[in-house]
């Protein structure tokens, strides 16, 4: 479908984009907005998620807020940045890793890397702007490109979202040190974390990257500098915008009150065959709304649906209840 196309390649060139879908009784209409236009769709929200359904009548319009996927970039292509990138990945950041040792920074070792830049950590400014959404690992293997690399994150005209480095209590103190020293803000200074990581007893390679990722998505959700924000799963938003040979249907969360296992604009795909991209909560309520998607992928056009998972959590014993309102469509 050609909107997805253009969303696709907004969140590629790190655009913000809004979505805005239109149900009448005529049919469905779909628009994109960019730049200066975002503000004026997003001034209209009145919740806190990353869509806003709003009803007129026989009129429902639905807005839709995606950001690009947000970016882990790892200075150090050593053991640790290995099972880092690889969690990442997991996790729906764009990995971005930089050594200057080719053995190290090469597609065979991160293959899940978005980016693998092998060039001197002298060169980092020319080679990478930091974004206010990043999320930087300090990880070299010495002292010096650890300096280079904090001392190029901290004179950036935009300080990322997460900056943390490895080290010992000792070496970080004499870094920190060393850059009040050399005169960087206080207040930057101050939103360094390291040593990097929760303090979960980490020993191997593996631990230490799970500790890692653990602060970064304590840090995630704590600072959030933007309600309503959907970084796109970029994985689901490829292959809506790819030349798909078979047709499948797009599920929306509209709405959901109660303790739902997804809010407001959680998305995936369900083939005829069954396979599905993406999550809107899993279990009984996700098969229930892939039987239906198959039979609109049949009947083509559109379909609103109500799931009501109260009863059926009590029964089963489950956490999950409440009840969604998805809009099932097809490509």
């Amino acid at each position: 479908m050609k909107i997805y196309c253009e969303l696709f390649q907004n969140l590629k060139e790190n655009k913000d984009t809004i979505l805005v879908t239109v149900i009448r009784s005529s049919g469905l209409e779909k628009v994109l907005h960019t730049g200066a236009p975002v503000a004026h769709w997003l001034d209209k929200w009145d919740n806190d998620h990353s869509l806003y359904a709003q009803r007129d009548g026989g009129e429902l319009t639905i807005i839709e807020h995606f950001l690009p996927s947000q970016r882990l970039i790892v200075f150090g292509g050593g053991h640790i940045a290995v099972p880092l990138s690889q969690m990442a990945h997991l996790l729906k950041f764009k990995a971005v890793v930089f050594d200057d040792r080719p053995s190290f920074a090469n597609r065979t070792r991160f293959p899940n890397a978005s980016t693998v830049i092998c060039e001197s950590f002298e060169r980092i400014s020319r080679l990478l702007t930091f974004q206010s959404g990043d999320y930087v690992a300090i990880m070299t293997r010495g002292h010096r490109h650890d300096i280079a690399c904090l001392r190029c994150v901290l004179s950036s005209p935009i300080f990322p979202l997460y900056v943390g480095m490895i080290g010992s209590r000792r070496r970080v103190a004499l870094v920190r040190r060393q850059m009040e020293e050399e005169g960087f803000p206080p207040e930057r200074l101050e939103r360094l974390h390291a040593p990097v990581g929760l303090d979960i007893g980490a020993v191997s390679p593996e631990e230490i990257a799970l500790s890692i990722l653990a602060e970064i998505v304590q840090e995630k959700q704590r600072n959030v500098s933007r309600k309503r924000e959907c970084h796109a799963d970029m994985e689901l938003m490829e292959l809506l915008a790819g030349d798909m040979r078979e047709r499948v249907a797009v599920v929306t969360v509209v709405a959901a009150k109660g303790s739902t296992p997804r809010e407001a604009g959680a998305k995936m795909a369900v083939f005829y065959d069954g396979r599905t991209v993406g999550s809107i909560g899993g279990g009984c309520a996700e098969a229930d709304v892939a039987r239906d998607a198959r039979q609109v992928i049949l009947e083509g056009g559109y379909r609103l649906k109500t799931v009501d998972m109260e009863d059926s959590a009590e029964e089963d014993g489950m956490a999950c209840g409440g009840k969604m309102e998805v809009l099932i469509e097809t490509l």
